[in-house]
């Protein structure tokens, strides 16, 4: 049984090339998927809120509308857990710090030039 090369089942390994990128078709050495990320689109303010809900009473304080790429946003976590002295994760593009570090978060991104707003109270 032949199975033909259809747009569902992209190829992602090639005996001549090896690992291939499902989105670009490209070997995985030469992709141009992850160069080209860009952006993503916002109104260009970072908001700080905390929240509790959902986590078993423990509390997270989440920064979104960060201007950068995925990457980007990894090492300002990294960054800004190492500032507060806690843990952290970045989750859907978004920053989770454990703990209360609102007025502290604010503050270090504001001096990182950002445009930052305290969100939900």
């Amino acid at each position: 049984m032949k199975k033909g090369n259809s747009s569902d089942t992209p190829l992602v390994w090639s005996s001549e090339h090896g690992r291939v990128c499902p989105g670009c078709g490209k070997p995985l050495a030469g992709c141009v998927c992850k160069k080209q990320q860009s952006r993503p689109a916002g109104d260009g303010i970072v908001r700080v809120r905390r929240e509790s809900k959902g986590r078993g009473g423990k509390t997270v304080t989440v920064i979104t509308g960060v201007p950068l790429g995925s990457e980007g946003i990894t090492a300002l976590a990294g960054e800004l857990k190492r500032r507060c002295g806690t843990g952290g994760t970045v989750k859907d593009g978004n920053i989770e710090i454990q703990g209360d570090h609102a007025d502290l978060l604010v503050a270090e991104l504001a001096k990182r030039g950002y445009t930052v707003k305290r969100a939900g109270g």
